[in-house]
């Protein structure tokens, strides 16, 4: 217990190494051996904010979570029956088919959401469980309630560490033993039904009826209004600085009595048995491989953003610019120099709608999810290449149907090439700067993993691709030509072009000079319509490279990142 700002935080994360070497000093031992990061297996944490996946519901969230966390000796059938046992144990039936829910998405109850998140910590059967005020936002049943649940779960033989700011009576009554933080450091550390009785023998009482956990937490922050203290600090405090020297004169007496004789008692304490030294010496292992932990989190991963995927708002504006693009271009012609350009300017149109869909689309997926990949990362319940590919491969089924469908729709309202080889190839090509698009956003959103910073970039990024994308201007001047080399719409616009003009495609045939060789027009002066289809291969290199770069970013981003 303490006050806002005391520590009990910081103190709990040290607990759990979880704060990055060199933030803390000094050592913690588990049953007297030093932390690995073996043992975050044996450790359960349970942050302050209820980081659950919104759109699974309880079922779902405690199933996927036993899949990735339980051995991998134990069946899923077993796994199954484990979650099953979690939600009778937590009393979550009522609400098992129930999505969690969150700011957008409503969901069970606040009770219900942190139970959820026990479970889900204690389907691993943790030797220690860690809770950051976990009744923080709960009404005074509901909060007494859980406490019920821990109590209970502590009497199987668990050790439970929670922080707490201001318990009820009730609640205070149900722990056992009790730290007492002010200003980082212990005023008191012992049986919590014993702490009056040791304030007391320092000479501060209540003068009015009061809660305990209320008068410690007034002695923690100095505040002494309505209690009486000693007889030594009554003439020496000053008014101004009451809380201060109220605040040193506990902590002094804490390491004068209480820090004393906890030191004596653990140089002089019985030796901790083998058998309990090695129980936390362990190597640390994956639950299950590679392939199986790619399966189920893609299965929780379509289950989550399925509601986005099928989006009908998605779909209306794929359907919707399509049908509006397609009556702007209504069965277009290359009779005249006049209606190819206006043609050429549908197919940077095209690239332009879906480059911005596409890596607007990727860009805020990792800063959304980062609070949730970092608590997962921490806890090892998968490789971060499993999560990485899993989100590449599940969003490109998004990312690839509406563009398709969009083509559809578009390409034969247009009345572009009639060809089936051609229409394939041009609806491969608008793919293929979606697919690199999309790893574009994936690397500015790995790199920022803000959506402010990752959004911003994302802006600056298009604009500067649009501008030497090579419709607006072909000839850039040659200190900015290099621009163009690094935009993947310059090559995607290009790719198009190439689709649909090469071969033997002749146009403006109404002139008296008979007709004229498509490459002749001033709308290619900077395209070798016949040179090959080497954009193909710079893009595919593209999107890998972007792909890679982002699981880097990613990669060296969550591991300094904190929840």
């Amino acid at each position: 217990m303490g006050p806002s700002g005391s520590g009990k935080t910081t103190l709990l994360n040290i607990l759990a190494g979880r704060l990055a070497a060199g933030d803390a000093s000094g050592a913690v031992t588990y049953n007297d051996s030093p932390y690995t990061p073996a043992l975050k297996r044996r450790i359960g944490f349970v942050t302050q904010d209820d980081l659950l996946f919104p759109q699974l519901t309880v079922e779902e969230t405690l199933v996927f979570a036993a899949f990735l966390r339980l051995p991998k000796n134990m069946t899923r059938q077993q796994k199954y029956s484990r979650a099953d046992a979690i939600i009778n144990q937590l009393s979550l039936e009522r609400c098992r088919h129930t999505k969690v829910g969150g700011a957008f998405v409503r969901g069970i109850s606040g009770g219900e959401r942190k139970r959820t998140s026990i479970g889900y910590e204690i389907l691993v059967d943790p030797s220690l469980l860690l809770l950051d005020e976990p009744t923080s936002g709960l009404d005074s049943s509901s909060a007494n309630k859980l406490l019920q649940v821990l109590q209970h779960l502590a009497r199987a033989g668990r050790t439970i560490i929670t922080t707490i700011h201001q318990p009820s009576s009730r609640i205070f009554h149900k722990f056992d033993k009790l730290l007492l933080i002010s200003d980082g450091q212990a005023i008191y550390h012992g049986k919590a039904k014993e702490s009056m009785v040791y304030f007391s023998s320092l000479g501060f009482q209540p003068e009015i009826a009061m809660n305990p956990a209320e008068f410690l937490l007034d002695l923690a922050t100095g505040q002494v209004n309505d209690i009486k203290i000693p007889e030594v600090l009554r003439g020496s405090i000053n008014p101004r600085e009451s809380e201060v020297e109220v605040i040193k004169f506990l902590q002094l007496k804490y390491k004068s009595e209480i820090e004393t004789r906890e030191k004596e008692e653990n140089i002089c304490g019985i030796a901790i048995p083998k058998h309990l030294t090695s129980a936390v010496q362990v190597k640390k292992d994956w639950t299950i491989g590679w392939f199986e932990q790619f399966l189920i989190i893609s299965k929780r991963t379509l289950r989550e953003r399925c509601v986005d995927y099928m989006d009908k708002l998605r779909l209306l504006q794929a359907v919707g610019v399509a049908v509006l693009l397609g009556l702007l271009w209504w069965k277009s012609t290359m009779g005249t120099e006049a209606q190819l350009r206006d043609q050429v300017g549908l197919m940077f149109y095209i690239c332009i709608f879906w480059t911005s869909s596409s890596i607007f689309g990727a860009v805020y997926v990792f800063p959304f999810e980062k609070a949730y990949l970092v608590k997962e990362k921490r806890a090892d319940m998968y490789k971060l290449s499993v999560y990485y590919v899993s989100s590449t491969l599940c969003d490109m089924i998004a990312h690839v149907s509406y563009p398709t469908i969009f083509m559809i729709i578009l390409y034969f309202m247009a009345d572009l090439r009639r060809s089936a080889a051609r229409f394939f190839m041009t609806l491969f090509a608008v793919l293929l700067v979606v697919i690199t698009s999309q790893g574009a956003g994936e690397l500015l959103g790995a790199a920022s993993l803000n959506v402010k910073r990752g959004g911003f970039m994302a802006s600056l990024v298009l604009m500067l691709f649009l501008l030497t994308g090579g419709y607006y201007v072909q000839h850039l001047p040659k200190f900015v030509k290099w621009m163009k080399y690094i935009s993947f719409m310059h090559y995607g616009f290009r790719l198009l072009l190439k689709v649909q003009y090469s071969g033997d495609v002749k146009y403006d045939c109404q002139r008296r000079g008979g007709c004229r060789s498509i490459q002749s027009s001033p709308s290619f002066d900077t395209i070798n319509l016949s040179g090959g289809w080497h954009e193909i291969w710079i893009l595919v290199a593209m999107a890998l490279a972007y792909r890679i770069l982002a699981y880097l970013c990613l990669r060296k981003r969550i591991d300094v990142s904190s929840i």
